[in-house]
């Protein structure tokens, strides 16, 4: 209970409520909720699972001098919060009514503290800057982004590390398998595209840019080196246009395979290079907290 009630950030489904800023974001974007409404979802957040009884909210939201109607009031305040969360008295996700007695919170939540609440806003700060990958308008208008620390879940950096090693490893036995069978490449280039040359030139420079630039993130990730997120989004830009090119290497076997396999591996492979993106943030995140 201790460490519910000592807890900055708190995470549920979508939702992630800061109780030091007075913020509920949902998904990244923040929502606006008034102050009665907020301290309610404070209180229901920090006892996941159980009761919090009427009097508890009466005590909390109005100070012993202030007169209302207590029971309109606490059922308005709710409804309030329900029609932010997008939750419902009658098939609730959220809010359950216990009546008469007071509202259980239903959600899982993940509690985070302050000092942790602080590792991650540095760690969002740190690894979302290089390259203006992230950009955020006021309160949400007009923004775009690509998945942020914040949207990833915290995931043993072992596992992180591993799927990340193993894409690395794949790219690596494309290259070196395109390099030692160059005739055998070149004699598909010719049947399929009938134009080798440029295709060749291309296939030889990519590869030989592509060998060194693995073996360098898999040292990187295999010593565990900490701040790999802020190196790998500066060169996210020339690995993107390097991986989308090779995705397009199924196309040279078409007539071997057929064009809509060729067409969903190609799909599969261009996906790719945004799961190295999430993987590395992913590890520099858990790394942070850890």
């Amino acid at each position: 209970m201790a460490a519910e009630r000592a807890a900055r950030i708190f995470r549920f489904g979508v939702f992630e409520l800061d109780s030091a800023a007075g913020e509920l974001r949902k998904s990244g974007v923040r929502v606006r909720l008034q102050d009665q409404p907020f301290q309610m979802l404070i209180m229901l957040v920090q006892r996941p699972g159980q009761l919090v009884s009427r009097e508890e909210f009466r005590k909390r939201l109005w100070p012993e001098d202030t007169f209302v109607d207590f029971d309109h009031s606490l059922n308005t305040i709710v409804n309030k919060l329900r029609e932010v969360l997008g939750d419902s008295a009658s098939n609730p996700r959220f809010i359950e009514t216990l009546a008469k007695r007071g509202y259980r919170f239903l959600l899982p939540v993940e509690f985070l503290p302050d000092q942790i609440a602080h590792a991650e806003t540095e760690t969002a700060r740190r690894v979302e800057s290089p390259g203006g990958l992230e950009q955020h308008g006021a309160r949400g208008r007009g923004t775009w982004s690509l998945t942020g620390v914040r949207d990833l879940p915290l995931v043993p950096s072992g596992y992180v590390r591993m799927l990340f090693v193993l894409i690395q490893i794949m790219y690596l036995s494309f290259y070196i398998s395109a390099l030692a069978r160059l005739p055998a490449v070149e004699s598909i280039e010719e049947t399929g595209l009938g134009r080798s040359t440029a295709v060749m030139v291309l296939l030889i420079v990519s590869a030989s840019i592509g060998i060194p630039v693995r073996l360098y993130l898999i040292a990187y990730v295999s010593f565990d080196v900490r701040n790999l997120s802020r190196k790998y989004l500066l060169l996210f830009p020339g690995l993107l246009l390097l991986d989308e090119l090779w995705a397009l290497a199924p196309f040279l076997l078409s007539k071997q395979i057929g064009v809509g396999f060729a067409l969903a591996i190609t799909a599969a492979l261009a996906y790719v290079p945004f799961a190295q993106r999430t993987l590395v943030l992913m590890r520099d995140r858990s790394s942070a907290l850890s």
